[in-house]
């Protein structure tokens, strides 16, 4: 016995009397490709790590921010402005350079943030539970093409021991006919009858075709590949009847089936929704903080000054001494000047500065309103969708139940319309021998019992499927 766990808590588990060929799948096997190639569990997939990254960013938008920034100028021709000092300079070249790091936190935004965590995390836990209910429907749809093929195979059978039970018949009516004691009209019919059973087995292989086809159709793989599937055991509804009343089915489901839960994640996300939107109402407090520094090619200091060697200056102004007109004059030492180093500018220009900042929001056009509006609509939204989900399930349990209960009575009805028959094929059977009836007479006998024969097998497929839809609601294992 093998098992194999489906991400919402479908097991299958199937019986394997004879090992697996390289074309020869067993009920587990078919499943676990169809799921592997199914494209809408794919993009399902695909939707929850969309919606992990989601909630990644959300979760980081909790951190701090800080950036670094860098300008690099290089201005010439003409008056130029000293970035040092703001003053007019003819140099015809400035080399400038700007160094900024700054960061910030948001202390208090109404818990927008932390909201918005806790929406795409429901959100991810839903999308997970829609993926999970994907897959249980490839399951299904699996389980119910699987039993499709086997309910054909077995329809074969019945059909080539038909025409073999024909062909002996045929053979005891060529000897009657050669020994005179039946007409030989007997035999024509006898022919007609094992023609009319090799058109049969021709239907069953066509219907055998047609059922692994969607098979391999469920399962996402192409038409030429052969297949083959491991048969299974049938309970009998007489021997074991089902037990589960489709309210106890029900409440068993609501607890389990992830297409529910995903559902009741989905509204709550659309609460946390609505609790973010309202952030939109309350203040927003935060701190921010920056570093910059600055270095230009201007910037210049004296090194050394020469006290021996003075030079004067007119200074624009005049003294009359003896009558004479006398220029005033300031000494300038003579001094050498040069480029303050980038380390030390870089040092000597650094910066700081830290904001509290308050933003308390008081007309925005009604945008607050609205979107608490809207936020309320999509949780209302949601709602519905549960609810209706949960009424989908509910009609589908009491449908499926019903249908069992239907499978399980014609299985029970057909059974005994088989053992009738077959009591009434052999005594036609034997009457045929003894020359007490004619062909027409055994050949409607044979075709009622090889009628219930096909319908027996067909209702005994039927009523597994059902079983195993109701086993689906309660979360028990689709064991063969």
């Amino acid at each position: 016995m093998t098992a194999w766990l489906l991400g919402a808590g479908l097991t299958v588990a199937v019986a394997q009397p004879a090992p697996n060929t390289s074309n020869r799948l067993s009920l587990e096997q078919c499943v676990d490709i169809a799921v592997k190639n199914n494209i809408q569990v794919r993009l399902g997939q695909l939707t929850i790590e969309n919606t992990d990254l989601q909630l990644r960013q959300s979760r980081n938008n909790l951190l701090p921010t800080a950036s670094f920034v860098a300008n690099q100028s290089l201005s010439g021709g003409g008056r130029q402005i000293d970035p040092f000092t703001n003053a007019v300079i003819p140099q015809s070249t400035v080399n400038t350079s700007n160094y900024g790091l700054s960061g910030g936190f948001t202390i208090f935004n109404g818990f927008f943030l932390r909201n918005t965590v806790k929406q795409n995390d429901l959100a991810l836990q839903a999308s997970q539970k829609e993926l999970a209910a994907t897959q249980n429907t490839v399951a299904l749809n699996v389980v119910q093409q699987y039993l499709n093929v086997l309910t054909g195979q077995e329809q074969l059978i019945v059909a080539q021991q038909q025409a073999a039970a024909t062909q002996a018949q045929l053979d005891r009516t060529q000897r009657l006919v050669n020994a005179g004691s039946v007409p030989e009209a007997n035999l024509f019919e006898v022919r007609a009858q094992l023609a009319n059973d090799e058109v049969a087995i021709v239907n069953a292989q066509n219907q055998i075709d047609l059922a692994k086809l969607a098979l391999l159709q469920a399962m996402n793989l192409p038409l030429g590949q052969p297949i083959d599937v491991v048969s299974v055991a049938v309970p009998d509804p007489s021997v074991a009847p089902y037990e589960a009343t489709p309210q106890q089915i029900y409440e068993i489901a609501l607890d389990n089936m992830p297409d529910v839960q995903g559902a009741e994640l989905r509204v709550k996300s659309a609460v946390a929704g609505v609790q973010a939107a309202r952030a939109n109402f309350y203040p927003i407090l935060s701190v921010n903080g920056n570093l910059n520094t600055l270095f230009t090619s201007t910037a210049t200091r004296t090194t050394s000054i020469d006290t021996t060697n003075i030079s004067l200056q007119p200074s624009g102004q005049f003294v009359i001494l003896n009558n004479e007109r006398l220029p005033v004059v300031s000494p300038i030492p003579r001094s050498t000047r040069a480029q303050v180093p980038y380390v030390d500018q870089l040092t000597n220009n650094l910066n700081r500065s830290a904001t509290l900042s308050l933003r308390v929001p008081i007309v925005n056009g009604f945008q607050a309103r609205n979107r608490v509006g809207v936020a309320k609509i999509q949780q209302l939204n949601a709602q519905l969708q549960a609810e209706n989900i949960r009424l989908q399930l509910r009609q589908n349990i009491e449908t499926a139940y019903t249908n069992m209960r239907a499978s399980a009575n014609r299985y029970r009805a057909t059974q005994a319309s088989v053992v009738s028959l077959e009591r009434a094929f052999q005594v036609a059977e034997s009457r045929l021998n003894a020359g007490a009836i004619n062909a027409t007479d055994y050949n409607v006998a044979k075709s009622n019992i090889d009628r219930a024969r096909a319908s027996l097998v067909q209702a005994k497929y039927d009523y597994v499927f059902r079983t195993k839809i109701l086993d689906f609601y309660q979360n028990k294992p689709l064991s063969f």
